[in-house]
């Protein structure tokens, strides 16, 4: 059997069985020809472990991956796949039915392109209260527009506004190893994606800032879109909070990680002082909008902190 074009690498732990339901009947329709991808599951420490229904997939198998973690769950992808190009689904992505065929042809018609994504739609259980709607970019939910866009890759490349999220991410494979041989040498990046039930979600853009500064091409393709399937309960004010500070303390780590940081590290000590401060100036108190970017507050100087000890790792 030849080699495939393109692995599928599908992480989850402890996933809906509906949702997940969903992602693989996405996977079946694919116009791309099963004898041209693989599709490799990763169960990442579910008690029981998962055994989903695959057997539509001649090419399909199920990797364990006992530590938890979304970066140990990919990195176990990484070493597994057998494509030259490899794309990340979570468990509550419905691709496309052209996904996996555009992919396949952007990269062939592109040899420089490393990394590349496209929009990420909606479909709600439930229909978003208005005060949320300046959060849903929280949710990895956007859609560019019908142009694509492309940002040529280099050593002190900046971070493009269009660069791919993590649902539905493409990226050479060649990229991604490189990638894992730098997580190995400094393991403190494993703790810049989600972990049981931390909501830090830095590791997509170090997997892309990675791919970038090592002088591959990062795209947006309108043509790889995807829906992402979201719960009632990704909608409450106080997982948005959680989420949104997440989200900019590792930011703020990815930045300094790559040498863009416009940042300076400050002392933890100073923390809970100016989270007070900004609390009082975004009147944290009066809406849930209002708890939400104040969240994002203390998440960026939460990772100016963390700073502190990037800068002095022995300590």
């Amino acid at each position: 059997m030849s080699r495939p074009l393109l692995s599928v690498i599908l992480c989850a732990h402890h996933p809906h069985a509906g949702r997940l339901a969903r992602t693989l009947a996405g996977l079946a329709a694919q116009s791309l020809p099963l004898v041209d991808w693989e599709l490799l599951f990763v169960d990442n420490g579910s008690t029981p472990p998962l055994s989903p229904d695959l057997a539509w997939h001649p090419s399909a198998r199920v990797l364990r991956e006992p530590t938890l973690g979304l970066t140990p769950a990919r990195l176990a992808g990484i070493r597994g796949a057998a494509a030259p190009l490899l794309l990340f689904v979570d468990d509550d992505n419905v691709l496309a039915p052209h996904y996996l065929a555009v992919a396949v042809e952007r990269f062939a018609t592109s040899p420089s392109l490393a990394a590349a994504g496209g929009p990420v739609v909606p479909e709600w259980e439930t229909p978003p209260p208005t005060w949320s709607f300046p959060f849903h970019g929280l949710l990895a939910l956007r859609d560019l527009g019908p142009s694509p866009q492309v940002a040529p890759g280099g050593p002190s490349a900046p971070w493009p506004t269009f660069a791919p999220v993590g649902a539905g991410l493409v990226i050479r494979r060649s990229h991604a190893r490189a990638y894992a041989e730098q997580i190995a040498r400094d393991p403190r990046r494993r703790a810049l994606d989600r972990a049981g039930a931390s909501l830090a979600s830095g590791g997509d853009n170090d997997l892309v800032f990675t791919a970038l500064h090592a002088g591959g091409d990062v795209a947006y393709f309108p043509e790889l879109r995807l829906t992402h399937l979201i719960p009632a309960a990704r909608l409450d004010a106080a997982y948005l909070a959680r989420l949104n500070q997440g989200i900019m303390r590792t930011w703020v780590r990815v930045l300094h990680l790559h040498g863009q940081c416009p940042w300076p590290a400050v002392s933890p000590a100073t923390v809970p002082l100016r989270a007070i401060r900004t609390w009082f100036r975004l009147h944290a108190w009066r809406s849930p909008a209002n708890r939400v970017r104040w969240h994002a507050t203390l998440g960026q100087f939460q990772g100016q902190a963390d700073l502190t000890y990037a800068a002095h790792p022995n300590r």
